[in-house]
Order: C-alpha cells, then sequence, then structure tokens
C-alpha cells in the first residue's frame, strides 16, 4: 500500500490514516462496537470535511477498529436519556456524519465486517463500493425499535436494490448474512475472513491509479446523474466531461498513454 503515514485523531473515536494516495477513515469505538454517539457523529463529520479538502486524497476507504463489528448504528443508551428537545438539536449533527461521508468527492470503498446494522450499514451505504468478508451482517432493523432509517437508509437502499426489495428489508427488519447480501446486492463483493479491509484498500489503491480529477468528475456525475431521465443524465454528464477535457490531467494521460509510460497526474 506504500508508506503509511502517521494518523490523524478527530476526537477519541475517529482517525485517518494514509497510505499514500488512499485514505484509511477508521471507526474506533471499539468498546461500544463502534455505536455512532452524539461526539462520535461529530466527528465523522469533521474528518469528512477535512478530508473533502484534501487533494491529495485520492480514494478513501471506510474501516473499523473492532474484530466482530463494522458499526451497530445509533447509540441507542445516549439516546435513551435524550429529552425530545435534546433529540431534535441533536439531529442535524448525526444526519452531518452520513452526509459527510456520501457527499466525499473522491470515490469511497467500505471495508465490511462483523455487524452493519442501521446507522452502521447507512455509513456503507454512503460509500460508493461496499466490501464484505464472510462475518458481516447487515441491515435496517429501525422500525423494530419504533424509528426509520434516518441516516439515508430509505433512499440510498432503493436506489442499490431496487423500491420492492428495500421495502421488504426495511419493513421486516430483517438481518441479512453476507452470502445474501452479495446474492441481494446489499454488498458488492465478498473476501475471505478477515481480509475485507486488505481487499477494499487494494481496490481502492487501484482505482487511485487514475485520474484523480477523472476520478472527482465521474462520481460527481454518476451521483448528479441518477434519477435523472437519460436526456438531462447525458447532460450532467456532458457537463463533467468539460471539467476534464482540458485539464492537466487528460494532457498527462494522453501523453502518458502515447509515450507507453505511467502517468504522473498533476491533479488539476
Amino acid at each position: 500500500m506504500g508508506e503509511q503515514h502517521d494518523e490523524v485523531r478527530y476526537g477519541e473515536w475517529v482517525a485517518v490514516r494514509r497510505h499514500g494516495s488512499v485514505a484509511e477513515l477508521v471507526l474506533d469505538r471499539p468498546k461500544a462496537m463502534n455505536a455512532v454517539s452524539s461526539e462520535m457523529a461529530r466527528c465523522i463529520a469533521t474528518a469528512c470535511a477535512a478530508l473533502s479538502e484534501d487533494r491529495d486524497a485520492r480514494v478513501v476507504v471506510l474501516t473499523s477498529s473492532h474484530e466482530r463489528a463494522f458499526c451497530v448504528g445509533a447509540d441507542l443508551k445516549e439516546r435513551n436519556s435524550l429529552t425530545d428537545a435534546e433529540l431534535v438539536r441533536h439531529r442535524p449533527g448525526s444526519r452531518a456524519a452520513y452526509t459527510g461521508v456520501l457527499e466525499l468527492p473522491m470515490p469511497t470503498i467500505a471495508a465490511v465486517h462483523g455487524y452493519a446494522l442501521g446507522g452502521g450499514y447507512e455509513l456503507a451505504l454512503s460509500c460508493d463500493v461496499i466490501v464484505a468478508d464472510p462475518t458481516a451482517v447487515v441491515g435496517l432493523p429501525e422500525v423494530s425499535v419504533g424509528v426509520i432509517p434516518g441516516g439515508g437508509g430509505t433512499q440510498l437502499l432503493p436506489r442499490r436494490v431496487g423500491a420492492a426489495r428495500a421495502a421488504e428489508l426495511i419493513f421486516s427488519a430483517r438481518r441479512v448474512p453476507a452470502e445474501e447480501a452479495r446474492e441481494l446486492g446489499l454488498v458488492d463483493r465478498l473476501t475471505g475472513e478477515g481480509e475485507d479491509r486488505t481487499e477494499a484498500l487494494e481496490l481502492a489503491r487501484r482505482m487511485a491509479a487514475n485520474s484523480p480529477v477523472g476520478l472527482r468528475a465521474a462520481k460527481r456525475a454518476l451521483r448528479l446523474g441518477h434519477g435523472l431521465d437519460l436526456k438531462a443524465g447525458l447532460e450532467v454528464e456532458d457537463a463533467a466531461w468539460r471539467t476534464v477535457a482540458f485539464s492537466g490531467d487528460r494532457a498527462e494521460g494522453v501523453a502518458a498513454f502515447n509515450e507507453k509510460r505511467t502517468p504522473d497526474w498533476p491533479g488539476e
């Protein structure tokens, strides 16, 4: 993976580690199985804001330091201690964590093992690709505790697996094991046990070898064009194309191809 730089901490429970042009965003609250408290949500949002401004980060991999869980979702112990007024005040901060991951401008990969439930699975859904190992169990069980998926699940899951399948999964609140999750499209790639992080970082390395300008423009076109009619989507694509057509990356990419060498991307 190349040189790993010293990690940067965002509060007690979130870290960013650098592997060359790949940034690893680590959920690191192992004693609570990475349950997302208000403070942890704030730290995720702050880390994502910093990553969004980091032009050297070409791909982000979202990982967990807990051996048996990716993230079990919202911190229900904290939620139960909040008054209604406090819950309302905490809501924008909670949303900011999920939208922070969702709106990262570079490609994102979630490396999932063990439980990825509720808000934990919504963090994975906020990524572009989900890599999982055989221990993964995913799902959106919020209606079983009297709420709904509130970290983007009702919107992101149908975009991934279709409206009817998303409805069945959300209304039943069922937990889906790794093999079925792969069959249903809830995750994209299954690895050997314990290999989710390694394979996600390797996939990120391969992505990061490509033009950073191209990667961000392609993600923008994919995200903005989704759900539009074809004509409108092609206009989104054309606008993204125009941002790269006269870039330094395009000039370097063409020159490297013609000279049969590896590109040295200027990233602009």
